[in-house]
Parts: C-alpha cells; structure tokens; sequence
C-alpha cells in the first residue's frame, strides 16, 4: 500500500520545513511513503529546500497556473508514482501534518473514498466573524449541491483513494476543493471528515486577493459544478420561476375582465406583453434544460471512457511491497 503525499508549492521555502518538521515516519496500514511537491511557478529556492527534506518527486509549472491545475497534475503524477491513497497539505504549513494519518485512516478501513479534514472554522481566531459565517454557508451549498454532510468543504487538507482520482475529472482552475466533493458525491463517492486543530497562519491566502473574489469565485465554481450534474433540476427550477411570473399578468387581466372592469383592461397590454416576454423565457428554459441533461448523459458517457484509459494506464504492477520512506528532518 502505497501513500503520496502531495503539497503544492508557490515559494514555500521558509514554510516548507515546518510542514516536513512533523510528517509521520510510519504509518500503520502503509508500505510506502512518497513525497511530492508541485511547484507552481516558484520564483525562490522552494525546489531546493524540497530535494534537502529528501523530496524526489516533483511537477513543475513555468508559471502560476492556480491550485486547480496543480492539483490535477499532482493527481495525475501521483496515479503515475503508483499511489493507492492521496494526501494533499498545504505548503504553508496551516495544516498539521501529524495527522495524516488519522486522514487516510478511513479509506484504510474501506470506509470511505474520500476524507476532509475538517478545520473547526468556528474556532480559527484568523478568520473574521464574517468569514466564519461565509465559510459555513459556504459548506451548506455544497452540501445541498453534493448531497452530503461536510462542516469543512473548503478544507484543503484531504485523502483521496486510488479509485476515487481515477473517478474524478476537474475542469475548474480556480480550486478543486468545491468541484470534487460536487462531483463526488454524484458519483456516489463515500466522504467523511475528521476534526483537526489548525497551525498558526504563517501568511495572507494567495488563492484570492479579498473576500469577496473569493466568494464570487467559488460561488461560480459551485454553480457551475452543480448544472454539470443537475442541469434538468437547475433549468427546470429556473423555467417554473420565469413561468410563474410571466402568468402573473394574465391572472391579473383575467380578475380584472371576469369583475366587470373590462373597459380598463386595455391599459395593462404591456404587463400582458412583459408576461408573454417570461413565459417564452420559460418554455427556452425547459429546452436548454433537455438539451443540457442530454449532454450531461453524453458527459457520462465520455468519462466512463476516460475511467477505463485511467485504469489502462496507472494500473500498477503487481510488485513486492518498499519499504516506507521518510522525509529528512530539517
């Protein structure tokens, strides 16, 4: 049983060290352990400070390409590496590395495909009391959008299965975090989450500049996510809204002509006219929700095939356990 454990990196090199400073030598369950660090665009020494704690394994961006493609080719490589259980941290040691794992733990088990850890945002004194409150509705949508229970959907620090990587296909550059529990939990992936204690910040986030990017950001991820696999229910939703107000106007011409004021019923032609303008809305929506739904069963159709070029490719030959490998201390 392999384990990777993937960090991605944009000039980490004075933070890289507390992340290695208490990787687990040894974990009950797992053969062998990997490092690998994907360098973003890194500009300082972080590569060089990578290779001194023992690192091997790497992905290398010429520029920035944001934490959603460094995940994917993490990912990627990892399948490639051989690994049976994913774990991905964060290079500016926010996540504590001693609990790796308990992460990996239920996936040991066969008791989930994927872990979250769960950051207990309610106690982070970082975060304002307005980031709190956004991180937890945050949650909420997601969950509503994945139909599963997760406090933390934001969280960063995770473990993924062998399968689950093959499963998942992002196609977001902003972050992954949201679109995989998405894409997950219709796949009907098993996801759970373990509590964990936060580090002391060590930096400002470099995923967005303020609040309210990052809440638009991820707001269009979720959405996006969402109508990838629920277009019927999105547009369905969407059309019954605009039908029901394009049927207002005529209710209301309708009351007024059956109570006896027809004579004033001329004087409402353009309420008539906006109504019939929501209701083709209406009958538009419906449409582009049957043409959606048909390219999401052609989706489907794709990824099954891209599953089984996964399964061709990364499958793993059969090979007599290595033993762990831990990083250098710093």
């Amino acid at each position: 049983m392999k384990l990777v454990v993937q960090i991605p990196c944009l000039n980490e090199e004075e933070t890289l060290p507390l992340v290695f400073a208490r990787m687990p030598q040894e974990i009950p369950g797992i053969d062998q352990i990997e490092y690998l660090v994907i360098d973003d665009g890194c500009t300082d020494g972080t590569v060089e400070v990578a290779r001194r704690l023992g690192v091997r394994h790497f992905v290398h961006h010429t520029r920035n390409m944001g934490l959603g493609q460094s995940f994917q080719d993490g990912a990627l490589k990892a399948l490639e590496m051989g690994a049976d259980i994913l774990v991905n941290t964060d290079g500016d040691n926010q996540y504590p590395s001693e609990r790796i794992a308990d992460l990996v733990g239920p996936i040991l088990h066969g008791m989930a495909d994927i872990v979250v850890a769960d950051r207990q945002t309610h106690q982070i004194e970082d975060f304002s009391p307005v980031k709190k409150k956004l991180q937890k509705m945050g949650s909420r949508v997601v969950n509503l959008a994945a139909s599963t229970e997760l406090p933390d959907a934001a969280s960063g620090f995770r473990a993924y299965s062998r399968e689950s990587l093959i499963r998942l296909n992002l196609v977001t550059k902003f972050s992954y975090c949201m679109e995989t529990i998405i894409q997950a939990g219709n796949k009907r992936m098993k996801i759970t989450s373990i509590p964990i204690d936060t580090n002391a910040k060590t930096r400002e986030s470099r995923l967005f500049r303020s609040t309210r990017e990052h809440v638009f950001k991820s707001a269009a991820t979720i959405l996006r996510a969402y109508v990838m696999y629920r277009p019927l229910v999105f547009f369905a939703s969407l059309g019954t809204l605009l039908l029901l107000l394009g049927l207002v106007p005529y209710v209301r011409f309708l009351v007024i002509t059956a109570s006896g004021h027809g004579a004033g019923a001329g004087r409402h032609i353009q309420s008539l006219l906006a109504g019939g303008v929501l209701v083709l809305g209406a009958l538009i929506t419906y449409s582009l929700g049957v043409i959606a739904d048909l390219i999401r069963i052609n989706r489907i159709l794709v990824e099954d095939g891209l599953v089984q070029q996964k399964r061709l490719r990364y499958e793993a030959p059969a090979s007599a356990p290595e033993p762990a490998t831990a990083p250098a201390r710093p």
